[in-house]
């Protein structure tokens, strides 16, 4: 059959029986379909070029410290990333303290500063709060509100960042099982009632016994308590010739 070629010829090649065949075994073989990419999820992540919002939320902590005439205000604002999906996550991203205190001045603004830095910085900021806490006063620590013992008054900084992280769920609380629970509860009972029948026992006999005398902070655990060394607090009792901590359920017996 003859084919008229009303165009102009600008090149043309020898078809080979190999180019034939290759030819056909791709006409007959299955296409595949490539799959389409999958939609994925924006998730902003912290780091130090996010811009800083207009808007912040905020938490202010007070601390009333005896090393200190005036109080000490922490407010730590956060960020909220991915806002409105299914991956919203609230991150620290700056910290001011403020007091009327003006005696340590300048420590205080240089952490705040350095702590800020840390928290833009993104990842694991919790590590900042073992290095707070674990800061210890030359001139000795003091017990707040509860018994609980604090090395510093940069220590106690530290615990208000691990509880406000906590309220974000940055760090995850290690609860204490029912059954741990309801044995403190049952050793806090023995232990008071053996101060019931034995008032010599307590440090101020006169006192109930569910009551610290005037020179001891005000706890709610029984007197005579000592330091835990694992949650600081007063309130490590000697029953049955073991230590046991009616706070955080710590035992020297195991």
């Amino acid at each position: 059959m003859a084919i008229k070629i009303s165009k102009k010829i600008k090149s043309y090649s020898v078809q080979s029986a190999d180019d034939k065949a290759r030819e056909a075994a791709q006409a007959a073989a299955p296409v595949v379909e490539t799959p389409a990419a999958r939609p994925s999820a924006e998730v902003i992540q912290m780091h130090e070029q996010i811009e800083r919002p207009d808007v912040l939320i905020g938490s202010t902590y007070k601390i009333k410290s005896p090393l200190f005439e005036h109080a000490l205000y922490v407010t730590i604002n956060d960020i909220v990333l991915n806002k409105g999906t299914a991956h919203e996550s609230r991150r620290p991203f700056e910290i001011f303290i403020n007091s009327k205190n003006m005696d340590h001045f300048q420590w205080v603004v240089a952490i705040t500063r350095i702590m800020s830095a840390v928290f833009r910085k993104g990842g694991d900021v919790t590590f900042l709060v073992e290095e707070l806490k674990a800061v210890f006063d030359p001139r000795g620590g003091y017990f707040k509100a509860g018994g609980v013992y604090m090395p510093s008054i940069v220590a106690e900084i530290g615990a208000v960042i691990e509880a406000h992280l906590k309220m974000i769920g940055m760090i995850v609380d290690d609860e204490l099982s029912p059954e741990q629970q309801a044995l403190i509860a049952e050793k806090r009972a023995a232990y008071e009632a053996i101060l019931k029948k034995n008032p010599e026992l307590t440090p101020n006999p006169t006192a109930p016994a569910t009551t610290f005398t005037p020179s001891e902070p005000s706890s709610g655990f029984p007197p005579g308590a000592t330091m835990c060394h694992k949650c600081n607090t007063q309130a490590l009792v000697v029953m049955d010739g073991c230590q046991t901590c009616l706070n955080c359920g710590y035992s020297k017996c195991g």
